[in-house]
């Protein structure tokens, strides 16, 4: 697949030197440029199918971040900023908008080429994860629990526990309840685990808890379990953005952090998260948690684990 790439920079020798680069390595093609931001949208590049943007940070129009954060959440493709200024804010403000790499002018070739290659692969892995989901979420598991082949919740924890150990809260208070929501979501798989299908967060909470208590479990018991068994799973997801975080600020082509961190989290978040970091190593700034994205990737990637290795069960 040929990578299409956008230029936005009001300096045609740097516009030209990109798309020399670009050529030269067989990266891609360059679709298109514009010498300033301000008539760039987030329709204009999906229609272009633009994989790549790279812009310039001061432009005399519209600026590069003010460009980026018009286009936060609807342009489908990566950024690259690129600019003369290097200061922590802007940096930070850049990434926190969404941009995956923040290059220095004057453009160094070596660089520019590395930076490329390692956005290509995060696209890439995007698309597999993404082809992945969309085969199990096309998967109909005809059988009922007791046919289906294999299920055991002692391999199942199996499992689990590899998949929490990856995300860094194997021995989190949360772990246990996270395990426990994972036997009860296989248990009942009667169709599709699509976001349309997918039992809601009060369902899963409550039959967890329901079963870990028993029948004879007052509703009020219930209720206050479930209330605790939902703090302990925000704070270990929590404590993972945390932890990938601080992967990503060590060494961002880290692979634990390049396959988890976007596949599990708002990766907004995560990149609100290194910004805090870089600035306080102690930050404890409130953290936005999608639970419903990471209890369901959890299960997602559970069974494609599970699925991969079932000459074992």
């Amino acid at each position: 697949m040929t990578m299409r790439f956008f230029l936005v920079d009001d300096d045609e020798a740097v516009r030209l030197m990109l798309t020399k680069i670009i050529e030269d390595e067989d990266l891609g093609e360059v679709a298109g440029e514009q010498v300033d931001g301000d008539q760039l949208s987030s329709s204009f590049l999906n229609m272009q199918k633009i994989d790549i943007l790279f812009i310039d940070l001061l432009m005399p129009i519209k600026d590069g971040i003010e460009t980026i954060r018009d286009l936060a959440g609807e342009y489908s493709g990566k950024i690259i900023m690129v600019s003369q200024v290097e200061t922590k804010e802007m940096i930070g403000e850049a990434y926190a908008l969404g941009a995956e790499y923040y290059v220095m002018k004057p453009i160094n070739r070596i660089e520019i080429i590395t930076v490329i290659r390692k956005v290509k692969e995060r696209i890439q892995l995007e698309k597999s994860i993404q082809t992945i989901q969309t085969s199990l979420n096309s998967l109909l598991p005809a059988q009922t629990m007791e046919v289906r082949s294999g299920f055991s919740e002692t391999k199942l924890a199996d499992t689990g526990e590899y998949l929490l150990a990856e995300l860094g809260i194997i021995g989190h208070n949360g772990a246990k309840d996270l395990l426990d929501i994972l036997y009860f979501l296989f248990a009942n798989e009667h169709s599709p685990a699509s976001d349309q299908n997918f039992p809601s967060l009060k369902t899963i909470f409550e039959k967890t808890i329901q079963k870990r208590l028993g029948d004879s479990a007052s509703e009020q018991a219930i209720n206050r379990e479930v209330k605790a068994s939902e703090q302990r799973v925000r704070r270990a997801i929590i404590h993972s953005i945390i932890h990938f975080a601080s992967l990503g600020l060590t060494d961002y082509a880290n692979p634990k952090f390049e396959f988890y961190a976007a596949k599990f989290f708002d990766f907004i978040t995560i990149r609100q998260k290194m910004t805090e970091l870089q600035k306080d190593t102690n930050a404890a700034a409130p953290v936005k948690v999608n639970m419903k994205k990471f209890i369901q990737m959890f299960f997602f990637e559970a069974k494609r684990l599970r699925a991969e290795n079932s000459h074992s069960y």
